[in-house]
């Protein structure tokens, strides 16, 4: 086929652990990852001329070198220069659903798709570890979105271990519409703060990660008790966010208040989310908190917990 629509969801951390220093300068994380039904559309086509063109429906959404789509395409050409020549090159169109900036991922599942489309479009056959490899040279979330679902994420987040996939959880997710955090701002700044507390050796970080593979967030989630996940939910990169941006802390207070399973930022920020039962309850509390927070700069959306990550479009 010539061209293909491929589903890239977003995703949420339900846990977010930065245990120490890496000796590539990024950190050392334990997480785990959910993705959710909110979803970019990503259209694929062959053009015949060998270059990368890069369209997309939201502006502030780069159409160059600086989008990590852009650069998810130009990856595969330099590695499979002869499909390349074969297929000729590539129009990628983004229908962006996903709020851009908002720590949910957008970028980098844009970037899962295109080489899954592109896996598809040049009949490549890659396995999806080898996927995987290619979308961790392009960034750490990369690798997870390609295949989504619930995973334990360590290493510097491209190190995956499936879980047990959640259902019937529902996510309320908000966001200020001006407000973006810059991620390497939330890591550097973390580590000014806190970098005293970090597991500088090896064998340490190993075991914290052991830790958490066998921690109570994990077992929760093996034994689908949405009630114990929503209390275990972590991120501490809320330890620099919050102080920051006390608007977050505001949203976050208001969405705890709603008799929700667990409220929490998502990756660097600065979206908020509460977790649900049902999509009932996540209407009431999406009205509760708009009415509470009564500010229209502030955007929501309604999501479900999501099994699969990349998928064709029918």
């Amino acid at each position: 086929m010539h061209s293909y629509s491929l589903i890239a969801p977003a995703k949420i951390n339900l846990y977010l652990e930065i245990i120490g220093d890496r000796p590539d300068n990024y950190h050392e994380l334990a997480m785990v990852l959910q993705s959710i039904s909110l979803a970019d559309k990503i259209d694929i086509r062959s053009i015949g001329i060998e270059s990368i063109v890069v369209r997309c429906n939201h502006p502030l959404v780069p159409a160059d070198e600086a989008n990590i789509a852009y650069r998810a395409a130009s990856l595969m050409s330099k590695q499979f220069p002869e499909a390349l020549v074969r297929y000729g090159g590539v129009e990628i169109t983004i229908h962006k659903h996903i709020p851009v900036a908002a720590g949910l991922a957008g970028g980098s599942t844009n970037a899962a798709a295109v080489l899954v489309g592109l896996d598809l479009m040049w009949e490549l056959g890659l396995t999806h570890g080898e996927l995987e490899e290619l979308g961790a040279q392009l960034g750490s979330d990369v690798p997870f979105c390609i295949g989504g679902g619930t995973a334990l994420a360590t290493g510097r987040g491209e190190v995956l271990s499936p879980l047990p996939n959640l259902d019937h959880i529902y996510v309320v997710l908000a966001k200020y519409k001006n407000l973006s955090i810059s991620t390497p701002w939330a890591y550097k700044t973390y580590r000014q703060e806190f970098g005293d507390t970090y597991v500088t050796d090896t064998e340490g970080q190993e075991n914290s990660r052991q830790r958490v593979h066998s921690g109570p967030i994990v077992s929760a989630i093996a034994h689908h008790n949405h009630a114990e996940i929503g209390k275990l939910l972590h991120n501490d990169l809320e330890k620099v966010a919050l102080p920051e941006y006390p608007q977050l802390l505001k949203l976050r207070e208001a969405f705890a208040s709603e008799n929700v399973l667990g409220a929490m930022m998502s990756g660097s920020g600065p979206t908020m989310f509460a977790l649900t039962e049902s999509q009932a309850q996540a209407e009431e509390v999406e009205a509760a908190v708009k009415a509470k927070m009564a500010d229209p700069d502030l955007e929501f959306w309604i999501a479900q917990f999501n099994s699969n990550g990349i998928s064709i479009a029918h």
